[in-house]
């Protein structure tokens, strides 16, 4: 992976807590989130325990790799006014994933994601969407 900043969501940070080597693959990268990535991260890995997908270890696990992970946290004052206009121009009634993309298109810096939905968005108003993990959707053509 080349260096630079990486605006990473919630499914990307997810995958790569779960993954055998973790945040390695992007030590060369600065990764950023909006504060919402560790709120996100905190409801999927609590629901996956609720359903039983997982074990408390394995929940707690993941949550630490998470908050003791290498990315940071940023949010610019601009962010949610920047996410709230992207989320009209996309067409998207909620500003979630709009505040990813928003961050990204503020630092110039590709979005990290495995959500193909978000990939598929992100890609109109984004120069470089990067689902750069194994098994990530790719935008469609």
């Amino acid at each position: 992976m080349s260096s630079g900043i990486l605006v990473i969501d919630a499914s990307a940070a997810l995958h790569a807590a779960a993954s055998e080597g973790g945040f390695a693959r992007y030590a060369a990268a600065t990764l950023v989130a909006p504060a919402l990535l560790w709120s996100e991260c905190t409801s999927v890995l609590r629901e996956m325990q609720y359903r039983g997908e997982i074990s408390a270890d394995l929940k707690d696990a993941a949550m630490a790799r998470i908050t003791g992970g290498p990315i940071r946290r940023r949010s610019p004052r601009r962010l949610y006014g920047e996410a709230s206009r992207l989320a009209v121009e996309l067409g998207w009634a909620k500003t979630y994933d709009a505040e990813y993309v928003a961050l990204a298109r503020m630092l110039a810096a590709p979005l990290l994601t495995r959500d193909a939905r978000l990939v598929r968005g992100a890609s109109r108003v984004l120069p470089s969407v990067n689902p750069d993990l194994p098994g990530a959707p790719r935008p469609a053509r």
